[in-house]
């Protein structure tokens, strides 16, 4: 998706000038109108996922001249920039435009150098102006369903559902696999919600150490245990009046599945140490790669707190499943990076879009956010091409230097030899790569448990990009008892 112009200027010369060279040196799409009138028109007409990102001005127009347009652009459109393109030298029309918020102010003719670093300042300051205001909209926990990016094809049907159960308190489970953006649409539930503005609080329940999973959520009472120096309030009593985000919810150990099962029941929480309850209002959205529904028929998930927390589901799907949306995300980043990282590439181009949306992203939205940042460092041009995409393969994998595992640093190596005997368990990992565990030596003997076991770990490892958090979880075992495993088989 490329960036879109709109050239309001009532000489047709004048116009297809700057449309050719933006088109030829930026690769950007261009829209005219040939009086105000028309421009208006087209703005109103104007959709999200084929936004125009600049408009370029002339004042003197037929119809409804440049600085009305610019107020019904202030009015109706705030936030879109806007360069003044025109013949009049008079100063006070450039102090009156730039006052109404015009970015730039160009006298004709104006030299295509100019015309191009105008057009390049403007479309940065526009996207660094936005990535403020929808940090801005995070911290104050006013993020909506309007601020995100690139779910306007693909998740069009579940933001309009999302919609409405934000208009309630009620308890929301969002299913989707690692990557999708489940914590960018809780916060959009918050700020659609009548809690908006309150604290939007989010827990990744898997990185919580076990023996600190009660203090973290509920509090605790200084002394109440070593190390707990001084009172804490925990991250419910924290979401006070607001949304608490459980994220990896299906992490948890059993016995704080137990406590979070009470807090959801009675609407209150007991810091350890405290001895009495603590009322809470808080709204619960909670998220998971996991299919809990296993996890509850093999007994690590609760099922009563399952029902409890699973009251309306929302599921997004990969984005492999929304190719559609692919186009908006990736101008989304590259106009990000372009803007934060003061880069002289500032559009994709249509081979890669399409290059890009022919991938099956197991890393989904955060795949390609690193992919693209990639691509504008291997770039040489002011657009990227196909060439620049690279996608990470199985040979390109990362798992940890086994010398250095307890310390969990990574390094590259290869991946463990696949081997092909009788009495094999074997099983294919995602991307068609075959993993093979042989339980025979070459000697004909049934190997040691320790050795399969620790195959079945660097397998892992590999599988999971050499995050151990990952490896560990795929194997059904804690992180910490899968580094102590590793540490005694070195």
């Amino acid at each position: 998706m490329s960036i879109k112009v709109l050239i309001a200027d009532d000489d047709a010369a004048q116009r297809r000038l700057i449309a050719m060279l933006l088109i030829k040196k930026l690769g950007y799409k261009i829209v005219e109108a040939e009086n105000g009138q028309d421009a208006l028109s087209i703005l109103d007409a104007d959709t999200k996922e084929q936004s125009i990102q600049l408009i370029i001005l002339d004042l003197r127009m037929p119809k409804v001249s440049g600085f009305e347009v610019l107020e019904q652009i202030n009015l109706n459109h705030p936030g879109k920039p806007v360069i003044i393109l025109t013949g009049s030298h008079d100063v006070q029309d450039a102090v009156n435009a730039m006052q109404m918020g015009a970015i730039d102010f160009l006298t004709k003719p104006v030299s295509s150098e100019r015309m191009i670093v105008s057009v390049k300042n403007a479309i940065k300051m526009s996207t660094l102006t936005k990535e403020v205001t929808r940090l801005k909209k995070k911290e104050s926990g006013t993020f909506g369903f309007e601020d995100l990016i690139g779910y306007d094809g693909g998740l069009a049907n579940i933001v309009g559902i999302s919609k409405k159960a934000a208009a309630s308190d009620i308890p929301t489970l969002i299913i989707g696999e690692t990557g999708v953006g489940k914590e960018v649409f809780a916060r959009a539930i918050h700020g659609e919600s009548n809690r908006a503005g309150g604290p939007f609080v989010a827990v990744n329940c898997g990185a919580i150490p076990e023996n600190l999973v009660e203090s973290t959520l509920f509090g605790h009472e200084k002394g109440a245990f070593t190390g707990a120096i001084q009172k804490a309030a925990g991250k419910f009593r924290e979401a006070e009046g607001g949304t608490i985000f459980l994220d990896e919810v299906g992490d948890l150990p059993l016995d704080a599945q137990v406590k979070l099962l009470r807090v959801l029941q009675q609407r209150e929480v007991e810091p350890v140490g405290a001895g009495r309850a603590v009322p809470v209002n808080v709204r619960i959205v909670s998220a998971t790669h996991r299919n809990l529904e296993d996890s509850v028929r093999s007994g690590e998930f609760r099922e009563d707190l399952y029902f409890r927390l699973n009251v309306f589901k929302i599921e997004l799907p990969a984005l492999r499943a929304r190719p559609i949306d692919i186009p908006a995300l990736a101008n989304h980043f590259v106009t990000r990076f372009s803007a934060s990282e003061n880069s002289r590439i500032s559009t994709i181009n249509e081979a890669a879009l399409q290059k890009l949306q022919t991938h099956v992203w197991p890393g989904n939205v955060r795949e390609l956010e690193n992919t693209l940042h990639r691509a504008m460092v291997l770039c040489e041009t002011e657009q990227i091409d196909a060439d620049d995409i690279i996608f990470e393969t199985a040979g390109n994998q990362i798992m940890p230097n086994a010398n250095n595992l307890s310390q969990g640093s990574v390094a590259p190596l290869n991946k463990p030899q696949e081997q092909h005997v009788n009495h094999a368990q074997s099983g294919t990992a995602q991307g068609g790569a075959e993993y093979t565990l042989s339980m025979i030596d070459e000697n004909g003997a049934f190997r040691a448990m320790d050795a399969l076991e620790n195959e079945a770990m660097h397998m892992s490892i590999t599988f999971h990009n050499g995050n151990i958090t990952h490896a560990a979880k795929a194997l059904g075992i804690a992180k910490s008892t899968f580094y102590r495993k590793m540490d005694k088989a070195l």
